[in-house]
């Protein structure tokens, strides 16, 4: 890599908060609660991130939308994990808010959005027009609440119809106004909700913080590493692509070189 392009690297990674730094892939919460087999990054991940060939990833911003019933706490989710607060008493979401985080994962700058779109049916348009291109979707769901947790399908079928290809998780929120066997009960539920919409289930407190910076950190971990494949597969058929049109257009010229000279000897 060029000095200047390491530098500017360099630069950004050191203005990246000392715990939003990721060395290390995030497991599922629940071992049963997932469609996502990964453990780790994927070989050819840490090899391009070792090697500075991750292409335009490092330049990427990926994007979060979080959905979900109106109360079941999207905003405090968003509030503890961007800055570390919890206020019971906030005001409801009015279309969309958002927050940015810079993460460095592997090494490698990345930018998360996170869209925190309103629950109230009266701005499902406005929050619509957010979910295009999304990498990452949440759908967000009151522990405490079961009609909220049959919300989910349409929830997850509305923010998946303009994503792209998203990384989906099931986030069951409050966890903390339940007893263990009360939870347990929820978390069956919970899971074959997961298992039916192909999402990974997580449950947290946003009032404790329990599991919150974990959840993120999943999200994380699992969208970077399906970019970065992709980016290195694009690139791996360009260049493909490439050889190929370099090999057929000398062919084609030592074919015209040839017919060149008989012609010359004939005449």
């Amino acid at each position: 890599m060029p000095r200047n392009k390491m530098s500017s690297v360099r630069t950004v990674i050191s203005s990246v908060a000392s715990d939003r730094v990721i060395t290390k892939f995030t497991p599922a919460f629940h071992p049963d609660g997932t469609p996502y087999s990964k453990v780790n990054f994927h070989p050819k991940v840490k090899t391009a991130c070792s090697e500075n060939r991750t292409g335009r990833v490092g330049l990427k911003i990926t994007k979060a939308v979080l959905v979900g019933d109106v109360a079941v706490g999207k905003t405090c989710l968003v509030n503890r994990f961007c800055h570390d607060v919890f206020d019971r008493d906030y005001k409801a979401t009015i279309g969309v808010d958002f927050e940015v985080e810079k993460f460095s994962v592997l090494s490698i700058p990345i930018t998360l959005q996170i869209w925190d779109t309103a629950g109230q049916e009266r701005f499902k348009c406005i929050a619509a027009s957010y979910y295009r291109g999304a990498q990452i979707v949440i759908v967000a769901f009151d522990l405490t609440n079961e009609e909220s947790l049959h919300h989910t399908d349409q929830w997850m079928e509305e923010a998946c119809a303009s994503a792209d290809q998203p990384v989906k998780f099931l986030l069951g929120t409050k966890k903390d106004l339940l007893s263990p066997s009360s939870y347990s009960d929820v978390e069956v539920r919970a899971l074959k909700q997961a298992k039916k919409l192909q999402a990974e289930f997580w449950a947290t407190s946003s009032k404790s913080g329990e599991n919150v910076t974990d959840f993120f950190f999943r999200a994380i971990c699992l969208s970077f590493d399906d970019t970065l494949l992709k980016e290195l597969e694009v690139d791996t058929v360009a260049s493909k692509q490439i050889g190929t049109i370099k090999v057929q257009k000398s062919s084609s010229d030592l074919y015209e070189k040839r017919k060149s000279n008989q012609l010359k000897c004939c005449s």
